[in-house]
């Protein structure tokens, strides 16, 4: 299953976002007796992790089952401007009730493969055989990249590893990332873009073209975009109109 939702700006995004992910997460508990998520980085999932910390909305998670893991790091200390363990930790963690043997940051301070086989041994330590991801949140780049699966990359490749570090030529520095065989093994898989500069990529996604965003195609759960209208633009006609409930 793919949806496509369109909003009208970022704050409706937000709140659209949030809304999903509560509602994933009180099903998981339900279901399966916990919630196993994987959060974005970046800017745009900055407002939805401030509106899950908010009393009203954290009170209905329950954290203490919710497992947290990361897409993808940069390279650097967890106490870095640029890391994104840092970003959800002022955002959303620190503001939460949640244990800390329950936040499974990816520890970036390691030389790139040893963080990977370290991460990657701990990702399989939680979800056990044949678990997976109740959720994983994503974003676009520009360039189509998603998580750190950039374009020309081996992490595109990998199929056996459910982590890796890949050293990004045009960044001309390493990152460690979640690879398409967990992600697209995830129960739900929901997209955040926000922003006139990803309309292209979008737009590239949406008409087949070989961008790694593109290959995100869970094999047994959802697909789900949410965009604002802005990132919308280049949507060729008949995408869905643009939801403005708030």
């Amino acid at each position: 299953m793919s949806e496509l939702t369109v909003v009208p700006n970022p704050p409706h995004l937000a709140r659209a976002a949030a809304d999903r992910i509560l509602g994933l997460a009180s099903a998981a508990v339900a279901e399966r007796g916990r919630f196993i998520v994987a959060l974005s980085g970046g800017s745009t999932p900055r407002p939805t992790y401030r509106l899950l910390a908010e009393e009203s909305r954290a009170r209905t998670i329950d954290w203490s089952r919710t497992e947290v893991f990361w897409g993808d790091e940069r390279c650097v200390p967890p106490d870095h401007p640029d890391s994104n363990y840092r970003m959800a930790s002022r955002a959303l963690l620190d503001w939460i009730q949640i244990p800390d043997r329950r936040i499974h940051r990816i520890p970036a301070e390691l030389p790139p493969q040893e963080a990977a086989a370290a991460y990657r041994a701990e990702l399989e330590q939680v979800l056990g055989e044949g678990g997976r991801f109740d959720l994983i949140l994503l974003g676009l780049g520009g360039d189509g990249h998603t998580a750190s699966l950039f374009p020309g990359t081996t992490a595109l490749e990998e199929r056996e590893r459910s982590v890796v570090a890949v050293y990004v030529e045009k960044l001309a520095s390493w990152r460690i990332t979640l690879t398409l065989s967990v992600i697209n093994d995830a129960r739900h898989v929901i997209f955040l873009v926000s922003g006139s500069e990803k309309a292209d990529a979008l737009a590239g996604v949406w008409a087949g073209e070989e961008l790694p965003a593109g290959l995100v195609r869970p094999s047994e759960g959802t697909l789900t975009w949410l965009v604002d209208r802005d990132a919308a633009a280049d949507l060729p006609p008949g995408r869905p109109p643009v939801d403005s409930a708030d």
